[in-house]
């Protein structure tokens, strides 16, 4: 009976070892996160709802077959039949079903760049794409502003910027999430890859996203020509804004993969509540 009472006031292997819970982000971090996801997910569909009217990107000031750097469509082929095709620097390949000639947001199939899955709206509607698109616009610059200031507030944005002295820790980091190596550097509240990351999108894709698709506006051009004209011309800049929403895309496509494979529950928890519980190579959360 002894051991047994004595075994129920010892603490559990596990909890003797489990990590702290940490308050790691702000309401405003939490929130502004959830908008800012729903807002671009919203303009990256809206986005190709528009690329669907001119499925083309020009490396000039106007559209020019001879600087083509890419070209989604469709073409008839001798057996009648259709087939997609998307056209990269030149070269040709056949995306039927997928690109090109794919679906048409109504059950059906038609020559069009994107499928209607993928569309915002589904089917072929280029000023209900537009409006969609300059809504949600307006939402993720407002989120990125408050985030931004929030992080400046709270002394975040530091955090988040790499230095010269995370430099040198890039490759090991890597060889980490590689599992080539059994321990991270030294790292505190975020490793120098996301520092990275971070740095890349905030100071450099997110603003020419923004840029680019103030350009693109016909009444921001009216009153401000030389911005667009500094981004080589309306097709440049459309060619700017996809190079952005692309990479944007690869960060977040990064990003969700980290969140699955480092502790769904945990990482999710942290967005949500803001707490989270540190792992073993956590630094101390700040």
């Amino acid at each position: 009976m002894d051991a047994v009472a004595g075994a129920e006031r010892m603490p559990s292997a596990v909890s003797q070892t489990r990590e702290p819970l940490v308050y790691r982000h702000s309401l405003t971090v939490r929130v502004t996160h959830w908008v800012f996801a729903l807002a671009f997910f919203v303009l990256v569909m809206s986005g190709l709802q528009i690329f669907n009217a001119s499925p083309n990107l020009d490396a000039s000031d106007k559209s020019d077959p001879a600087r083509r750097v890419l070209s989604i469509g469709a073409q008839q082929l001798p057996d009648g039949k259709t087939a997609g095709v998307t056209t990269i620097f030149g070269h040709a390949f056949t995306t039927t079903h997928v690109l090109g000639y794919t679906s048409d947001g109504m059950s059906g199939e038609a020559e069009r760049a994107f499928p209607g899955w993928i569309t915002w709206p589904g089917y072929q509607d280029l000023a209900g794409g537009r409006r969609w698109h300059l809504f949600f616009a307006w939402i993720m610059i407002l989120c990125g502003t408050a985030y931004f200031i929030g992080g400046i507030t709270r002394k975040d944005v530091g955090l988040i910027v790499l230095r010269p002295s995370d430099v040198p820790k890039l490759l090991p980091m890597q060889l980490y999430y590689l599992r080539l190596r059994r321990e991270p550097p030294p790292h505190g509240k975020y490793n120098p890859l996301q520092k990275a990351a971070y740095t890349s999108v905030l100071f450099v894709f997110a603003p020419l996203m923004v840029i680019s698709g103030l350009a693109l506006s016909p009444g921001v051009d009216a009153i401000a020509h030389p911005l667009t004209t500094l981004l080589g011309g309306r097709q440049f800049a459309r060619l700017w804004h996809f190079v952005a929403t692309v990479a944007l895309v690869g960060f977040f496509g990064i990003h969700i993969t980290l969140v699955l494979s480092t502790g769904v529950f945990n990482n999710l928890r942290s967005m949500v509540t803001g707490e989270y519980r540190l792992g073993a190579h956590d630094g101390n959360g700040v």
